[in-house]
């Protein structure tokens, strides 16, 4: 299969001419699998996207693989693909590659020009940062979206839920709980400084609407799902912390995940590690370490993910509700295609945003999720939540 393409300086592309492209999604780090499935999905909706990436041969397997006329862009590195950007300005574009907290922010601030911008951030620095764009996106007209993925829509959205016609909650607690297939492959450096790079700055939690630092792996809480299974959970400094209390405006609020270290042991030496990591020389070995580990082909682990909040109000009520989809990363692939194609038909709104915050919870039905919500009840509890169970009381909202 042709995919039309040409030299143009630095970067090999499929598309000529300088003028803006008002017509195209971008999907930048299409040959990972995130970005794959984005281009499979904007392909099935009818829009043929641009796939930006650096090596020429998986770049044209990857259109092959999305089909219907996908064309590529060869660009060697970030900077490479931000000029590009520049260059020919796309509707949208779509941000795969990580560290998040090295590339949102200057491939963002490249968009605001003439494009609108996606990106899966996950983690708290990354996602405040591209929220801090919000003036600037505003006057430039243009709409900035982080955190578009399984952990921020599916917490963020139940949080929303619970929240509606109420007044502003106490407390708030959510928690990811994704399930996810492995393919055979490499972790790569990308995702493996996503993970290192995180771990120096320790946990987060709000504290009387402050962002304060707290011990990674704290607020263990041990959930039973409503199918059944039971997870243990701990605070993470994921980007679902700041969504949720963007959602809620709770003055207290804590993220947790069940990819959170909870075996005591491991979390017995996690100041250690994160006293190590934040030596420079250290952290760039083990980030090399990690990126060559190779990883097998598994299904998911249950056939749910699921994206739950409890959240608490000065009186003592208490309500706990949940989202249920499938596989995480499917959730997170779909909901970037869907986030892209809104924005290319012209919804939204401008500025940056969470997804959630953007199109509201129903976005989470419109990729598959379903919610389950309890009626609310009394709690005489009102000191600080690090252990608890959830109730099996709870409606499937149609």
């Amino acid at each position: 299969m042709s995919h039309n393409v040409v030299r143009t300086g630095d970067a090999t592309t499929g598309v000529e001419g300088s003028d803006a492209m008002q017509d195209e999604v971008w999907v930048l780090g299409a040959t990972g699998r995130t970005g794959r499935a984005i281009a499979a999905r904007l392909t099935a909706m009818g829009v043929p996207p641009v796939l930006v990436g650096r090596d020429a041969t998986r770049l044209q397997e990857a259109a092959t693989g999305a089909g219907g006329g996908a064309r590529t862009i060869v660009a060697g590195s970030v900077a490479s693909m931000i000029a590009e950007v520049r260059r020919r300005r796309p509707a949208v574009v779509v941000n795969t590659v990580g560290p998040f907290a090295d590339t949102a922010g200057p491939i963002a601030r490249a968009c605001l020009p003439g494009s609108h911008y996606v990106d899966l951030a996950n983690d708290v620095l990354a996602a405040s940062a591209l929220l801090g764009l919000h003036e600037e996106a505003v006057a430039a007209g243009r709409i900035l979206v982080t955190g578009t993925g399984f952990g921020v829509l599916a917490t963020e959205s139940v949080v929303a839920k619970l929240c509606q016609g109420r007044p502003v909650p106490d407390r708030v607690r959510v928690d990811a709980v994704p399930s996810v297939a492995t393919e055979a492959g490499v972790l790569g450096e990308a995702l493996a400084a996503t993970i290192i790079g995180g771990l120096p700055a320790g946990g987060r939690r709000y504290e009387r609407g402050r962002l304060v630092r707290t011990r990674l792996g704290s607020d263990v809480a041990h959930l039973t799902l409503p199918d059944g299974a039971r997870v243990t959970t701990a605070s993470v400094p994921f980007g679902e912390l700041i969504a949720a209390q963007r959602a809620s405006g709770a003055p207290f609020v804590v993220a947790a995940s069940s990819l959170a270290p909870t075996a005591p042991a491991v979390r017995a030496i996690l100041p250690l590690a994160t006293l190590l990591l934040s030596i420079t020389p250290l952290r760039t070995f083990a980030q090399h370490r990690l990126a060559r580990l190779r990883t097998t082909p598994q299904e998911r682990p249950r056939e749910h993910s699921w994206g739950h909040a409890h959240v608490r109000w000065a009186d003592g009520t208490t309500r706990e509700g949940w989202l249920r989809t499938g596989d995480g990363m499917d959730f997170t692939s779909a909901v970037a295609a869907e986030v892209a194609h809104r924005l290319l038909k012209g919804e939204g709104r401008p500025g940056a945003h969470t997804p959630g915050a953007l199109f509201g919870p129903e976005l989470a039905e419109a990729v598959g999720g379903e919610f389950m919500l309890d009626e609310g009840r009394e709690s005489s509890d009102r000191g600080e939540e690090t252990h608890y169970s959830v109730s099996q009381n709870y409606l499937a909202v149609p």
